[in-house]
């Protein structure tokens, strides 16, 4: 069957649907209500309560006017059961609705009833034309409400057009089943062609939601199908380097150089590296912890291990001012142990370029540290045996996959800083074995939060001055470099122009993504010296900063700040062992949003709880910041909301993936046919398509 074959369906609604990606009859069957109206309940009108609740109710019409003049024109319609009357409101399309009825026909209204005055009142309901002898259970039915569009109206694409090539398309169409069915039994989930009818024609609530889950479970099911196979197929299949010997630089480094005891979480995360890298297969890791948890002193044993089986390590950070952060920390905690590390970011001069790709590929460059320079072609390492990522979230899952063509599959160990929501682990990174650290470094005393009015600076600032003068330092950051016309929000450049006033006995610094880099380097080592004690900034600081003696974090216009970012910015403090505070400085209009991420940032330091926050205010999409993450559009599944199934499809999946890789059982050759396309879309992102 195609769309052609239904009635009332020439060119232009062909073409007016195909502008909303229905371009087939499985297209149009997938094209979900957005909602329903339940007109199950009918009521005589005098037990209508009118608080607003949503009724189905039947009368005679009694009396069809307009009232008002100019834009309060409205038109009424009043009808009558035999207990009451009710009036129908229409506040716009009165003339066209008044053509279409007379008094004294029949008619249903559905809306919801609300009590002003004297009258019970709907305003623009819903208006079903009835005859004297209709059977009143015809009107006990949901009705599914599906999305329309400027082309849908010009075209006149109706919710009851559309209704009526739904119901054509069931009697004609049996789409086939592709779920086995011990899983259809297992999750208790309808077939496929009675999901569509309890999806489109619902008999009651229930149906419908059952006919959800049944096609987010489906959805998610493919997504998470194809992430078992690919690890089954790239990892599991994959020999990794094996790093057996434990040298003299990982023993050297962690019984002697290192100053400090390591945590618990730490000791955690290097043993399961440890077990990785020994097992013979490729190891594909994300180790995850809150700021300040200590997760480059885990890349740098996982690094050591490398080069003590006489491999080289690649560190890729997302920018510059991060990749040379962690250049000079690598630089400063392996100094002792005679490593050549080199950095190659985008803007150095061909000289020095030239000299560090020769030691990379000559294997003179035991680590290069960089950004997403690492990874172009014209870089070739001599025999890279382990490669770091740090901040994931910032690249994408197919850059990830570009960093396996540098070696023969290294192993892989990923880092954030950013706390990833369970939901998002067990979908963008269900390919990745994950190593939470939890804790902080022993004599870290955890963030005092505070939230401000902007009216509370004068006090903010004498609390700031007397944190100077007993040692301490402080960040001042703010959301704009220069000065916006459009947007009520004070600049770094202004900020930083009154602050060398306010703070005179002090060096006061500005640091901005606008300054060169070698500006930005002089500047941070100042602040890192003490030799600058306030730093005004842009959140250009908001990772990869490591100034153990900062202890207070002051956000201006904190409420136009998303969550994650502002934890990240309070990262940046609480580093050393002075109590260190964060206040959060907001205008006089706040959103309710704006009010919910400061509250939770005042109550809770822990960064996986305000992640799923975060993740429920924006999104993935948008947490991720990234088309790039490799994260699926899902047309019915909510990754948030829907976790339990996505749990379920998880375990469904790997099931089929440990029984029958290759799809040769009976029961699954329908799922062969709908997954193999599937897979070969969704393997592109993993370099393998």
């Amino acid at each position: 069957m195609n769309l052609s074959d239904l009635p009332k369906l020439g060119n232009k609604r062909i073409k007016a649907l195909s502008e909303s990606g229905i371009d087939t009859i499985l297209d149009l069957m997938n094209f979900l209500p957005r909602r329903y109206l339940d007109k199950t309940t009918v009521l005589p009108i005098r037990q209508v309560s009118g608080n607003g609740e949503q009724v189905t109710v039947v009368g005679r019409i009694k009396k069809i006017q307009q009232s008002g003049y100019g834009r309060k024109k409205r038109l009424e319609i009043i009808i009558q059961d035999d207990t009451a009357s009710l009036k129908g409101v229409w506040f716009k399309g009165g003339y066209y609705i008044k053509k279409q009825f007379s008094e004294g026909e029949v008619v249903a209204f559905f809306g919801k009833a609300k009590q002003y005055g004297r009258y019970l009142s709907m305003a623009h309901p819903e208006v079903d034309k009835l005859d004297d002898k209709s059977d009143i259970s015809d009107l006990k039915k949901i009705v599914p409400i599906y999305p329309s569009n400027n082309a849908f109206s010009k075209h006149r694409i109706t919710n009851k057009l559309i209704h009526s090539w739904q119901k054509q398309i069931l009697q004609k169409e049996k789409p086939p089943e592709f779920l086995p069915p011990y899983i259809l039994s297992e999750y208790d989930l309808p077939k496929r062609h009675l999901a569509y009818r309890m999806m489109h024609f619902p008999q009651s609530k229930s149906e419908y939601k059952k006919a959800f889950i049944r096609f987010k479970f489906e959805e998610l099911f493919l997504f998470e199908l194809s992430v078992a196979k690919t690890k089954h197929e790239v990892i599991e299949q994959h020999q990794g380097p094996v790093f057996n010997n434990l040298g003299n630089y990982t023993k050297q480094f962690f019984n002697k150089n290192l100053p400090f005891e390591l945590t618990e979480g730490q000791k955690s995360a290097l043993s399961d590296i440890k077990k990785d890298v020994r097992s013979g297969k490729q190891m594909n890791r994300l180790v995850q912890g809150d700021v300040g948890s200590g997760k480059t002193i885990v890349a740098i044993g996982a690094i050591l291990m490398a080069l003590d089986n006489d491999f080289q390590a690649a560190f890729m950070a997302p920018t510059e001012i991060l990749a040379e952060q962690h250049f000079r920390t690598l630089s400063s905690f392996l100094d002792p142990l005679d490593i050549n590390i080199r950095l190659l970011v985008g803007n150095q001069k061909p000289t020095l370029r030239t000299d560090i790709l020769t030691d990379i590929e000559g294997g003179n460059c035991d680590i290069a540290v960089g950004t997403h320079a690492i990874i172009q072609e014209e870089v070739n390492f001599y025999r890279l045996g382990l490669a770091v990522i740090d901040e994931q979230h910032r690249f994408g899952v197919k850059q990830r996959a570009e960093i396996l063509t540098k070696g023969s599959h290294p192993h892989v160990l990923v880092m954030s800083a950013t706390p990833i929501p369970r939901s998002l682990a067990m979908t963008l990174y269900s390919d990745l074995d994950i190593s939470v650290i939890k804790g902080l470094p022993g004599g870290r005393k955890p963030v005092k939060t505070a939230v401000r009015p902007q009216k509370k600076q004068a006090d903010i600032y004498r609390f700031v001055e007397e944190e100077l003068a007993a040692g301490g330092q402080a960040y001042v950051v703010y959301p704009l470099v220069e000065e916006s016309e459009k947007m009520d929000l004070k600049d770094a450049t202004a900020g930083f122009e009154k602050l060398k006033k306010r703070f005179s006995d002090f060096e006061v610094g500005l640091l901005h993504g606008q300054m060169k880099s070698e500006e930005k380097d002089a500047i941070m080592q100042k602040f890192i010296e003490n030799k600058i004690q306030l730093l005004v900034s842009t959140t250009v600081i908001e990772v990869g900063v490591d100034v153990p003696n900062a202890s207070i974090m002051i956000v201006e216009h904190a409420e136009r700040f998303g969550l994650s970012q502002l934890h990240q910015l309070r990262g940046r403090i609480g580093r050393g062992k002075r109590q260190s505070y964060c206040i959060l400085i907001h205008g006089q209009k706040v959103s309710k949003e704006g009010q919910f991420r400061l509250r939770k940032m005042a109550q809770t330091n822990d960064g996986f709880e305000i992640a799923e926050a975060d993740l429920k205010l924006r999104g993935p999409g948008d947490f991720l910041g990234t088309k790039q993450s490799g994260m699926p559009e899902f047309r019915v599944a909510d990754i948030v909301e829907d976790q339990w199934i996505l749990e379920q499809t998880k375990s469904a999946a790997w099931e089929i993936m440990d029984k029958d890789p290759h799809f040769e059982e009976p029961p699954h050759q329908e799922l062969k046919k709908v997954f193999l396309p599937y897979f070969k879309e969704r393997s592109k992102f993993y370099g393998m398509g």
